[in-house]
């Protein structure tokens, strides 16, 4: 199966978080015909109740290959063009998932063992297939983790900092909205206040911003609203201790503030020979805590187009990214043993 034909199979699988089983199950059989014909292993990484990462490996693995299968929603399924394969997870990541596949194969046809493939569950989400794979490393002393970057080797990315934001009321008949006490209302004066705490800045990373993702309540129009609740997002650059104390200072005696997820920024390494880059996004590699090894952060597509209904994969870079995660791992693996 060609690099091409590999990326819009797996496209046309359905694994929106939480409903990875499908595609890990054609990523386990398509991994079990490459590791009998190298003479590797795979294995499923049990991590939450019918979710499992998936792990190859050929030899003492010392580089690991690694990205996710999860996408956001909604699902629709690939289409291709002469420059681009288009379809939810062509650049995140499942073009990402067949390009490392391609890497390894045209590794192991030249000779080269000790590599990995690990694909996991849950990134969009919380990091659970990562926080799983972090609990049962395999020895990996490298870590290329694969996300969007346009090739780039990105130095930094972003950490993330979730809240659950939600106020309670008093229902009421709308004509009469002095008898009872508005839950929407409390929430957007909360929100408001939020939207005003000063966010810090990072010489590397940028600064820190705020997104409201999602805001629900009430029950008709005319209904004082007796819940309401929304989702916010930081994506941070350092210590969010500050933020922390924000966050519960506008919501104090108002609302409540369910801290749901966080994971920290970070600041990578460089590889000779590599164009850089700086992402604002949150990947897994804060999840891994160093388990699987040294991390790189690197991958094909645009994070632009990712999320939306127009993510697609420019072609060229896909095919570009085969060659340069097979130098990676070629040059991780010498460095690793002049250092062993």
């Amino acid at each position: 199966m060609s690099l091409f034909e590999l990326t819009r199979a797996l496209v046309d699988i359905e694994s929106t978080t939480n409903h990875e089983k499908n595609v890990g199950d054609y990523l386990f059989a398509h991994l079990s015909a490459l590791a009998a014909r190298h003479n590797g292993d795979v294995e499923r990484i049990p991590a939450e109740l019918n979710r499992d990462n998936i792990f190859a490996s050929w030899g003492e693995p010392v580089v690991t290959l690694s990205t996710h299968m999860d996408t956001v929603p909604p699902f629709f399924g690939s289409r291709e063009d002469g420059d681009f394969i288009w379809g939810r997870g062509s650049c995140d990541a499942k073009g990402i998932i067949a390009a490392m596949i391609a890497a390894a194969e045209k590794l192991l046809a030249s000779g080269t063992r000790n590599i990995g493939l690990l694909f996991v569950v849950g990134e969009e989400r919380n990091s659970a297939g990562a926080i799983a794979a972090a609990a049962t490393p395999r020895g990996s002393r490298f870590l290329i983790n694969g996300e969007p970057t346009e090739n780039r080797l990105a130095l930094g990315s972003k950490g993330a900092l979730r809240y659950e934001i939600t106020t309670h009321g008093k229902l009421a008949h709308s004509a009469y909205p002095e008898l009872g006490h508005s839950a929407i209302d409390t929430l957007l004066d909360v929100l408001h206040d939020i939207r005003q705490i000063p966010l810090p800045q990072d010489a590397l990373l940028g600064r820190s911003t705020l997104n409201i993702g999602t805001i629900n309540g009430g029950r008709a129009p005319n209904v004082v609203a007796d819940h309401a609740e929304a989702e916010i997002m930081f994506r941070t650059i350092g210590d969010p201790a500050k933020t922390r104390e924000a966050v519960s200072a506008a919501t104090a005696g108002r609302a409540e503030a369910r801290e749901v997820f966080y994971t920290p920024a970070v600041q990578l390494a460089k590889v000779d020979g590599l164009p850089t880059t700086v992402v604002a996004f949150t990947t897994d590699i804060p999840s891994f805590e160093g388990t699987w090894g040294q991390p790189f952060l690197i991958g094909p597509g645009s994070i632009h187009v990712a999320h939306t209904s127009e993510e697609r994969m420019p072609k060229k870079e896909l095919s570009e990214a085969v060659d340069i995660y097979a130098r990676m791992a070629t040059q991780l693996l010498a460095t690793g043993r002049r250092s062993a």
